[in-house]
């Protein structure tokens, strides 16, 4: 059953935030993440409004969980998190996703 990246950012220095997403979005490839809305416009009706919003879907959660703790991944968070304030979980799919 797929799952979902949902991420809610806002980004301090997008120079150093930008070496994060440049590896993150080939890790995130890797592992059959697909983004599916980054950077597009977004309307918020609930909730604190945050400037980045990211849906990714993943083959499975335990995909999503495999790419999200990876080495490779977990180094690119390293450009990310002096720099940003996320927040990031993961979204089972129904069966018709």
């Amino acid at each position: 059953m797929a799952a979902y990246w949902i991420s809610h950012g806002e980004v301090s220095d997008p120079e150093t935030y930008g070496k994060y997403a440049a590896i993150a979005k080939g890790v995130i490839a890797d592992h059959g993440g697909e983004f599916l809305a980054r950077g597009t416009k977004t309307i918020w009706l609930e909730g604190n409004d945050r400037s980045r919003n990211i849906v990714v879907k993943f083959p499975s959660v335990e995909d999503a969980i495999r790419c999200y703790e990876s080495e490779e991944y977990q180094a690119a968070l390293v450009f990310a998190r002096d720099v940003s304030v996320r927040e990031l979980c993961i979204i089972e799919g129904d069966e018709s996703s």
